[in-house]
């Protein structure tokens, strides 16, 4: 390990302090460790343009904006292949909000995500990207709808493909 020396003004030394007795930590160089390491996957998922990553993003909206749940709608439709799921909350008579995991390539996540957050009527839009693993980055779809990949080509040594209990005969007397 290397030690490091840096300087923090004091705005900024108070924010820290209280994530650090927020969270537990029991120095400030674990939170440092954590929140540089936080950063860094950060900053490399945003820059990874040609790679494969997951991403939630996060953001909620007026459902009474003019045409809004619609334009959000097309737009989900029109990036199918990015969208795997969204959850959908009513948070009052006005506001929604949605968390939708998407999947693809960093430039085409990050791209969607953006448009998103700017349409008028979203209120507050943030994304979380999550570094993709290989496996993750090979899973994908069969026509049964179970996303997999496939434990020899990885080897893992198991396989993924749903197995049925067997059913119980029963005999007549």
């Amino acid at each position: 390990m290397q030690r490091v020396t840096i300087t923090l003004d004091d705005e900024l030394m108070a924010d820290l302090d209280r994530i650090i007795e927020a969270r537990g930590y029991q120095n400030r160089s674990e939170a440092i460790r954590d929140l540089a390491r936080s950063g860094l996957e950060q900053a490399a998922v945003e820059v990874a343009d040609s790679k494969i990553c997951v991403a939630a993003l996060v953001y909620v909206y007026d459902h009474e904006a003019r045409e809004l749940p619609k334009r959000l709608t097309a737009g989900f439709h029109e990036h199918h292949d990015l969208a795997q799921a969204t959850l959908h909350v009513h948070l009052d008579e006005h506001n929604c909000m949605e968390v939708a995991v998407l999947k693809g390539l960093g430039k085409d996540v990050q791209s969607f995500a953006n448009g998103v957050i700017a349409e008028r009527g979203v209120r507050h839009g943030h994304v979380v990207y999550v570094p993709a693993t290989e496996s993750i980055a090979h899973a994908h779809a069969h026509a049964h709808g179970i996303a997999h990949s496939h434990g020899r080509e990885l080897g893992h040594g198991h396989s993924h493909t749903p197995t049925r209990k067997p059913t119980r005969r029963v005999r007549k007397r």
